[in-house]
């Protein structure tokens, strides 16, 4: 279990450019993984396995995950992308703050760490050759927090620059359309077209 021990507002956040820079500590295989930033915090922009045609998953917050200790979710993940043609996978959140419940995360927005994730979501985006895919893959967690709506009309603007193609796997929900969660998904799980922008701003209709 993770349960953040504060706000991120009272801790040091990482810029994105400087959790990029690997610590002394070499605790994985850095030519198998990419974690950054590369040890266990209270935050984490990005966990995943390098490639050249990654599938990019998308979950609202990130828990207890780490290179060779990947949680349920995650070996769902996987193994779906492998399924799908892809040689990698990268799991990328909504908002970058670690809680096993998502309901411990904080119910204020911090505005500084966003743009550092946003940064991060773009430099997973320049890793494929071609066009992105991002796999939506939130279910219903994306009503936990008001602001996380906002936060992934910023992810569908950057990924419109760089050509994204937004998808989601298995059945949404039938009231609000949510993506489906990895979990329970079957590990042949095709990956079906998704209007990711038309969804958000529906979203605050209903």
């Amino acid at each position: 279990m993770h349960i953040p021990s504060s706000t991120t507002a009272e801790i040091e956040v990482l810029s994105f450019e400087d959790a990029l820079v690997p610590s002394k500590e070499e605790k994985y295989d850095r030519a198998r993984w990419l974690y950054v930033p590369d040890f266990y915090s209270e935050y984490r922009y990005i966990l995943g396995t390098r490639g050249k045609r990654p599938l990019i998953c998308i979950g609202i917050n990130p828990s207890t995950a780490e290179p060779d200790n990947l949680d349920n979710t995650l070996k769902s993940a996987e193994r779906i992308a492998l399924a799908n043609g892809f040689d990698s996978f990268i799991m990328f959140n909504v908002y970058a703050q670690r809680a096993t419940d998502p309901d411990d995360m904080e119910k204020e927005f911090n505005p500084h760490m966003h743009r550092e994730n946003m940064k991060a979501f773009e430099y997973i985006l320049s890793l494929s050759e071609g066009a992105p895919a991002v796999w939506a893959a939130w279910g219903t967690i994306i009503e936990k927090r008001a602001y996380l709506r906002d936060c992934v009309l910023d992810m569908i603007e950057l990924g419109e620059r760089y050509g994204a193609q937004w998808f989601t796997a298995g059945s949404r929900s039938k009231k609000k359309g949510h993506p489906h969660h990895p979990l329970y998904l079957r590990k042949d799980s095709c990956l079906d077209p998704f209007d990711a922008k038309t969804y958000c701003i529906s979203l605050s209709d209903k």
